[in-house]
């Protein structure tokens, strides 16, 4: 049984602690707090543009609108080499020097070439062998005439007859081969002037010596590797420039286009000459070749540039 004064005691601990909670549950909850977020403004708000839906890829530019790199080139560059074997007398151009085609750069030592052309123009013009065998048919002819005219009045016999025209088709023959003669003599003439022009080395185009090999007094060979100058063709000149395969089919012989140089910056005009048929498979590129002219020799070859195709 539980003593009095100690039931008394819990009473008075438990009785406030009853009375604090139901005061505490008969109050009214706190209304909840603002948020601190800043609520989300619409894009127009915010000045910022609103997010575009995904737009299509953009189409390939088309080449007339579309700066390409191109290298420009001589047309052609040539190695000068000789045709003969000789000394070198003379190489009458430089370095830098701008050539004619036919104009003489390299005359080698000709002396014993020049003799052979005298002595055949001499053997050409002596015409003793031709006027003697034609002297000799006239007597033969006029012999024959007499003999016939005896042959008729049987004065001489039918084998004196024969014989005199045995003679005239003898002399006949020997004019034709004296004749013959002169003209092998005359041929003789243009063989020894061809080699005497073999000794005289001209250019084959009109362009600029791009180096000089060997000088007056030094041996010229036919040897391949042994040039005695190279000279580049650099009127017209040609522009190499590699496109995308996409651009193949637009562009065509004849397109006009705009190639600005390194050097000098400003644009001049060429046209395409060369479309490659073929494509590089790996690349995915194809060659076009246009043709520049270049008759005050401003463009020099070997610049970089750029080209952009024409309509």
């Amino acid at each position: 049984m539980t003593h009095p004064t100690r039931m008394s005691r819990r009473l008075s601990v438990i009785a406030p602690l009853a009375l604090s909670a139901a005061v505490a549950f008969a109050q009214p909850s706190p209304p909840p707090a603002a948020s601190t977020t800043t609520p989300a403004l619409p894009p127009a708000a915010t000045g910022v543009p609103a997010p575009s839906p995904i737009a299509p890829a953009p189409r390939p530019a088309p080449a007339q609108s579309t700066d390409f790199d191109c290298i420009i080139e001589a047309r052609q560059t040539v190695d000068i080499r000789s045709p003969v074997e000789g000394l070198i007398e003379k190489v009458a151009v430089e370095r830098g020097e701008f050539v004619k085609k036919g104009q003489i750069v390299v005359t080698l030592e000709s002396g014993p070439e020049r003799a052979a052309v005298a002595i055949a123009k001499s053997k050409a013009e002596q015409q003793g062998a031709v006027k003697a065998a034609e002297a000799r048919l006239d007597l033969a002819r006029k012999k024959e005439i007499r003999a016939e005219e005896l042959a008729r009045q049987n004065f001489i016999s039918p084998n004196a007859l024969e014989e005199a025209r045995t003679e005239r088709s003898l002399a006949e023959s020997e004019l034709k081969v004296a004749r013959e003669n002169q003209k092998l003599a005359e041929l003789e003439v243009q063989r020894a002037a061809e080699l005497l022009n073999m000794r005289t080395i001209r250019s084959p185009v009109n362009g600029v010596v791009v180096d000089r090999y060997i000088k007056a007094g030094e041996f010229a060979t036919t040897n391949v590797k042994d040039p005695i100058l190279k000279i580049a063709e650099v009127d017209p000149l040609n522009v190499e420039v590699i496109l995308p395969a996409r651009l193949f089919g637009d562009i065509k012989r004849g397109t006009k286009a705009e190639v600005t140089p390194e050097t000098p910056p400003r644009k001049f005009i060429a046209t395409v000459a060369v479309v490659d048929q073929v494509m590089n498979a790996a690349a995915g590129t194809f060659g076009v070749r246009l043709e520049l002219r270049n008759p005050n020799l401003e463009v020099p070859a070997g610049a970089r540039c750029r080209v952009r195709f024409l309509n």
